[in-house]
């Protein structure tokens, strides 16, 4: 199973699963990731490609790489 971590921008899917602690699975859910939701990298920063930008519906969110390392996609 794939992470949004490892999508490359222009790339998107839709999310699976969220496998992280209740704190980071928390966070992650009051930013508005949810399973079923589609998402969309739109930009990776320049060194070790963290953040990682991100559209979610309307809104674009930053995302640390454990982070999207936490969020399942297909």
């Amino acid at each position: 199973m794939r992470t949004l971590s490892t999508l490359r921008p222009g790339e998107s899917g839709r999310i699976t699963a969220i496998e992280a602690q209740a704190d980071l699975s928390q966070g992650l859910a009051e930013a508005g990731f949810s399973v079923g939701d589609e998402v969309e990298v739109l930009a990776r920063g320049l060194f070790g490609g963290t953040p990682l930008s991100v559209r979610l519906g309307r809104a674009v969110v930053a995302l640390r790489r454990n982070e999207a390392e936490a969020v399942r996609i297909s």
